[in-house]
């Protein structure tokens, strides 16, 4: 081990603070808001690392990234050897070096945050992934001689291109097929630029490709081809479906058909992948949201960059409206935290009953109920209980859905037989990820409902690892 500071000295030394734009300054523009550690910073927060030998980091870790080994490597400042041992489990660390839970994965399992402050695993993961890309020395992992086999990956989200890394280093050859014009799922349509810039997923996206990943856009499985044309006259030997969870859920209350209503996937898309933010330069508008008052309608992280981006368009007040109180809200704490300091409203426990609309169907307000948290259920958790009489009209022009989505029927409803749950997913056994239909496996938010970007990539390392057993094998 490099860290020549005994373990008591350590714990003296505090979490570094993550350098970010000025709220005021930030809330209207869409520059990422952190801007990364420099070496002092991230050389002080590595040093903070106890070199545990029980590693509950790598445990909690989906995709198994060797955080002890990585950090000990910051310490010695072999940033680059740091960014490779990284890769060897995570295709795209400098995504998730942004956007993944390490509060409720990695850094909720430090040791450290007993105390509160646990060390900043994320960052420094961020750390070194931008440090590489600034020299222009990414270290990609070698690859295996090559098999034969041909698989292909259905769906360019996280899970995809996590399985679709896996497979092609053990030798694989694996053609990645999307439906949308550029690759990258979620991580391109749904979060925001000022969360995780798209040059950003571009690049990891290029080191794929560098590593042998074939990439197909514009390609609509269940309708440019089928998952029985993939594995017939297309030559696959496996396909894995990782379509993701994106179709919206909304509220099912009068008034959502008004103008101004929107899911937050349409929202986000034309923002982030169709540049409606650039309107006219690109022509695909969305409804002005300059001056006027937006309201977003759940407590996620995708509610968190809607109303987020909304203030970045212009909005007058731009407010979440959670039926639950704060502390249930799903959102990550720093986006929350973000949020807070942008100027967002949070009207908590309260719940929408109606759109309201003028004469020529546009939205003029909603109709709210205040609610209180009644007594806990089995699980302990309370749930959300009307007030009588507390009814009242919140005025807004925009509203926004954000309460979460199901998977897209398209796969499924070309694939006879790929058994589905009653609610749309594919059904996929737990460990091999193995559906109903031979050659076929599945995961990710199609098998599992929307969860987070590192959960699923955690799913695409697991379904690789079955996939490469049932190619060499034959086995199903």
């Amino acid at each position: 081990m490099h860290n020549p500071i005994p373990p008591k000295e350590r714990m003296k030394i505090h979490r570094q603070l993550m350098p970010e734009q000025p709220p005021l300054e930030r809330a209207r523009n869409f520059v990422e808001v952190n801007r990364g550690l420099d070496v002092a910073l991230a050389q002080e927060e590595a040093r903070r690392c106890l070199t545990c030998k029980t590693q509950h980091c790598f445990s909690a870790c989906p995709v198994g990234v060797q955080v002890r080994d990585f950090i000990d490597l910051v310490v010695a400042g072999d940033y680059l050897g740091a960014a490779a041992k990284i890769r060897e489990d995570n295709v795209l660390p400098a995504v998730t070096g942004r956007v993944c839970p390490q509060e409720k994965q990695c850094e909720g399992s430090c040791i450290l945050s007993a105390r509160g402050e646990s060390v900043a695993i994320g960052y420094l993961e961020r750390f070194v992934a931008d440090y590489e890309r600034s020299v222009g020395k990414v270290g990609l992992p070698a690859r295996a001689p090559l098999t034969g086999k041909k698989v292909a990956v259905v769906g360019s989200g996280p899970a995809g291109l996590s399985c679709a890394g896996d497979l092609v280093l053990k030798g694989h050859d694996v053609t990645v097929l999307e439906a949308l014009h550029e690759i990258g799922g979620v991580l391109v349509y749904g979060i925001p630029e000022f969360r995780l810039p798209k040059q950003i997923v571009r690049d990891e996206v290029e080191n794929l490709r560098l590593m042998g990943v074939e990439f197909r856009t514009n390609v609509v499985v269940g309708r440019t081809v089928t998952v029985d044309e993939l594995l017939g006259e297309e030559g696959y030997h496996a396909v894995f479906v990782a379509t993701g969870a994106g179709l919206p859920m909304f509220l099912n209350i009068p008034g959502e058909h008004l103008c101004g209503v929107y899911s937050a996937n349409e929202f986000l898309t034309r923002v982030n992948l169709m540049k409606a933010n650039e309107f006219p330069a690109y022509d695909n508008p969305i409804y002005d949201c300059r001056g006027k008052d937006v309201a977003v309608f759940g407590a996620g992280n995708t509610a968190m960059d809607a109303v987020r981006t909304s203030l970045r368009l212009g909005a007058k007040c731009a407010s979440i409206v959670y039926r639950r109180s704060e502390k249930e809200m799903p959102a990550r704490a720093e986006e929350v935290h973000h949020a807070k300091d942008e100027g967002v409203q949070f009207q908590m426990l309260t719940n929408p009953l109606e759109f309201l609309g003028d004469e020529k169907g546009w939205l003029t307000g909603v109709r709210l109920q205040r609610m209180e948290l009644g007594a806990p259920d089995k699980s302990g958790r309370r749930s959300p209980v009307a007030i009588e009489g507390s009814e009242h009209v919140l005025p807004i022009h925009v509203a926004i859905i954000a309460i979460g989505n199901k998977g897209n029927p398209l796969v499924q409803s070309t694939t006879p037989d790929l058994a589905t749950t009653r609610n749309g997913y594919i059904v996929a056994d737990a460990e091999k990820l193995k559906t109903s239909k031979p050659g076929v496996f599945a995961g990710g938010d199609i098998v599992t409902g929307g969860a987070t970007v590192i959960l699923a990539m955690g799913a695409g390392r697991k379904a690789a690892k079955a996939i490469h057993e049932y190619l060499q094998s034959g086995i199903w």
